[in-house]
């Protein structure tokens, strides 16, 4: 197995979707695409398999539901019961409508939190994480694509050069 590396460099977006799909269309292996902005479809013309984070969404906030409910009644109901406006707070449901704002605080609160660590530690962003970018170019206005290389590599780089690409170099890849 090769441990190199095609690094394919474009400047606009539209010719990278067009690269994208003939090296898919060719059967050639994209490693990783980088961009210097979110470009629409890029994930659909990689074949990437949609994400999940709306089901994880979903799940932390009935996490942050059963402890907004848990810990209402416990403080109100079991711990501290108030008498407020002659209203004895004997039961949960009997109070359920005054706790709705409280309960919804908690539901986007737990959601929006856990997604974000969600989605950092499913990237692998850690702080202090060294920039994997390969080139700087691609921060600014360039469009990096990076395919495994296998077989005929001299053969691969003419490909990518007819792609429409402005640079195609062969990197060694480091593990």
């Amino acid at each position: 197995m090769s441990n190199k590396v095609i690094h394919v460099l474009y400047n606009d977006d539209d010719i990278l979707m067009d690269a994208v799909k003939q090296t898919r269309a060719a059967h050639h292996h994209i490693e990783e695409v980088y961009t210097p902005f979110p470009v629409h479809g890029l994930d659909k013309a990689m074949g990437l398999a949609p994400t999940r984070i709306a089901i994880a969404s979903f799940l932390y906030g009935l996490v942050g539901l059963s402890v907004a409910i848990t810990m209402m009644n416990y403080m109100m109901i079991v711990d501290w019961p108030q008498d407020i406006g002659g209203k004895p707070s004997f039961s949960y449901i009997q109070n359920m409508p005054a706790f709705v704002p409280v309960m919804f605080e908690m539901t986007v609160f737990f959601a929006a939190h856990l997604m974000v660590i969600t989605f950092y530690m499913r990237s692998k962003l850690w702080p202090f994480k060294e920039a994997e970018n390969p080139d700087v170019r691609t921060t600014d206005d360039h469009f990096l694509m990076e395919v495994a290389a296998h077989g005929d590599v001299d053969q691969m780089v003419s490909f990518f050069q007819n792609t429409g690409a402005v640079e195609v170099k062969v990197i060694e890849e480091k593990h």
